[in-house]
């Protein structure tokens, strides 16, 4: 089969899958940048919860994140290489 009509049949290209892939690792990274800030002790409390790492920045990763993964898969890439 011709190479060229094979390619435009496909829905996704190499940089699509790659664009999806960095999306997910930015999710990943935003949901590590949350995590923490347990309790050590059941009487005491620990305000670091609270810091702007895990209330504003790790939300705006997230949410960053599941914009580049919509980018790679509403977005149409010319060609199936990643050149």
């Amino acid at each position: 089969m011709n190479k060229s009509v094979n390619e435009e049949q496909m829905p996704f290209t190499m940089k699509n899958y790659i664009t999806i892939l960095v999306g997910m690792l930015v999710i990943f990274l935003g949901f590590v940048l949350m995590s923490g800030g347990g309790e050590h002790s059941v009487t005491a409390f620990d305000d670091t919860i609270f810091s702007f790492r895990r209330i504003t920045l790790a939300p705006i990763v997230v949410v960053a994140g599941f914009v580049v993964v919509g980018v790679g898969i509403m977005k149409r890439f010319k060609g199936g290489s990643i050149n």
